[in-house]
């Protein structure tokens, strides 16, 4: 979608959390293929890389001292721990991105999601759940991973589903067509909002008079 209608409002932040197996990464990166004017908010981390990962694409990769010095000077408006590594997003870049109009797409945990809602309470949340506990199971359990890990996730998976009662909109991933195509659905009807739209409506009516 283009930038330079006149009137165009200040860019959209689209919020998705999953839990782990969920197929969230699958759907987001169909979505950004849809929209490639969407950016996708890239978020901070004191993970190692993994194999394909690219700095500053698929996250900005800092040591924990470098991670913690951040923290201090208050530049997250969110962080958390997850298993031993901090994430966090950073609030300068979100604002330069949507004050100049262009839309957002995160991809975070629950309990960041609440923190950035209280920050941006005009975003979009959405929640993406599988077809059922039994084929998250089963996914986790593709993935190669130990036993303790797989119990470890499934537990966290668990926890995080709870979560998703206080989302916008929710998505069952049952096959992945059908849950893009809802994602997609959905940006496009929260872009026609007429409250999002008020800016251009107004530049529409000042040139019809």
């Amino acid at each position: 979608m283009s930038n330079d209608q006149p009137g165009r409002p200040q860019g959209l932040l689209l919020t998705v959390s999953a839990p782990s197996g969920a197929g969230k990464t699958t759907i987001c990166r169909e979505f950004l293929r849809l929209f490639p004017d969407v950016r996708f908010s890239v978020s901070c981390t004191t993970r190692p890389p993994r194999p394909g990962e690219v700095d500053g694409k698929d996250y900005v990769f800092l040591t924990k001292e470098a991670f913690r010095e951040r923290i201090d000077r208050g530049e997250f408006v969110e962080w958390v721990e997850n298993y031993g590594e901090l994430y966090g997003t950073s609030k300068k870049t979100m604002d330069a991105f949507l004050e100049q109009g262009t839309d957002l797409l995160l991809d975070i945990e629950p309990r960041g999601a609440r923190a950035i809602r209280e920050h941006y309470p005009r975003g979009v949340f959405v929640f993406i759940l599988p077809p059922s506990l039994a084929e998250l199971k089963a996914r986790l359990s593709r993935r190669g991973e130990s036993p303790v890990a797989m119990e470890r996730r499934l537990r966290t998976s668990q926890d995080e589903i709870g979560e998703a009662l206080w989302y916008d909109y929710v998505i069952f991933n049952e096959t992945l067509k059908v849950a893009v195509d809802q994602f997609r659905s959905i940006y496009v009807a929260e872009r026609c909002r007429r409250d999002r739209l008020e800016k251009r409506i107004s530049a529409f009516l000042d040139r019809a008079g």
